[in-house]
């Protein structure tokens, strides 16, 4: 990336970035936790700083959930390029750093002592020069390595060194707590607008795209997945037919934007049409869906007590009522998923 290159609708991120790299230009030191949902573009401010971090030394490092019960995976992977001076460290730092990076057989040592000796490794580092550490996806860094940087956060010297992370929000990561944030929100509606224009090859109507627009929320990542499900005619005018559009257009609002983080949907029984499905909401609330064939009589007689007690509100599942002699007509409505998802019988 190029330096000096703003980020589209980040001007204020950015800013903030450029401010931290001047401070630590200045012999300063600088900590900064990047938080915000998943695909908010924390990777992007990310690589935006260490394209405009000219004349700093980088050191990276990035959470893996594979390794999170690895201990003090992370904090090897960011310190890895710096061993050369681990002889320079007092003998307990130095003892205890290589033995948790598995340099020696020694016992297991003091995590206090792993502590000083990563802020001793990163301080020498920076004697030369600036230093950026810069560490992605810390809410699946292993708990070791987690502790072990926010130790290191909190006592940075007076020394030129910046050391950032990003998170996803919400997150149960909290070693990271009370460190300052920067905490980064979805695009603007206009700023959307113009990403999804430049992003789509071809014509898009109005329509779709204030509905792209609005599903998105403001989240870059989603602003490049949901054309996806589109064909060029739906994009061209498609909104007009909503039996013809993808579930992730016509539904998703209904479905998962309301539910709650980790909220469990289950699917009973079959549906008359095919259905595709966009995975990003799901993913970026974590939903987890379970396709079913049917409960048993008990759960169902539950299902139906909870539903008569009022423990269960289907009101937004009712989007139709017919008598009985028209029962054969309601079903041809719900052939049409666009137009209908539930229909209650009034005898």
């Amino acid at each position: 990336m190029a330096a000096g290159h703003m980020l589209l609708g980040r001007r204020s991120e950015c800013e903030q970035l450029d401010q931290l790299l001047e401070t630590v230009r200045g012999d300063g030191s600088r900590v900064l936790v990047v938080r915000g949902e998943p695909g908010v573009g924390k990777s992007a401010l990310l690589e935006y700083l260490v394209g405009n971090a000219t004349g700093f030394r980088i050191a990276r490092a990035a959470g893996a959930e594979c390794e999170m019960e690895l201990p003090f995976a992370g904090l090897h992977q960011l310190c890895a390029p710096m061993l050369g001076r681990l002889s320079a460290l007092p003998a307990p730092q130095r003892d205890a750093l290589a033995t948790v990076f598995g340099l020696n057989g020694h016992e297991a040592p003091d995590r206090f002592l792993v502590g000083l000796a990563g802020l001793g490794l990163l301080s020498g580092a920076a004697e030369r020069r600036p230093l950026l550490c810069v560490v992605d996806d810390g809410q699946w860094l292993d708990r070791a390595s987690a502790e072990a940087l926010a130790f290191v956060a909190r006592r940075v010297p007076a020394e030129p060194i910046a050391l950032v992370f990003a998170v996803r929000d919400p997150t149960e990561t909290r070693e990271l707590a009370g460190l300052p944030e920067l905490v980064v929100g979805g695009l603007s509606d206009v700023d959307a607008r113009t990403m999804l224009d430049s992003t789509i090859r071809g014509l898009i109507d109005e329509r779709v795209r204030d509905r792209i627009v609005a599903e998105a929320r403001g989240n870059p990542l989603a602003m490049l997945e949901l054309p996806g499900g589109l064909t060029p005619a739906e994009l061209a005018g498609g909104v007009g037919r909503p039996d013809t559009m993808p579930i992730g257009l016509r539904d998703t609002p209904a479905v998962t934007e309301a539910d709650p983080r980790g909220t469990r949907v289950v699917v009973a029984g079959v549906s008359i049409q095919p259905d595709t499905v966009h995975p990003l909401y799901g993913i970026v609330k974590e939903v987890n869906i379970q396709f079913v064939w049917g409960y048993d009589p008990n759960e169902f007689a539950e299902s139906l007590r909870a539903i008569s007690d009022g423990e269960i509100d289907v009101t937004p599942l009712i989007t139709g009522e017919v008598g009985l002699d028209e029962i054969g007509a309601a079903f041809d409505e719900l052939a049409r998923p666009g137009a209908h998802c539930k229909i209650l019988v009034t005898p």
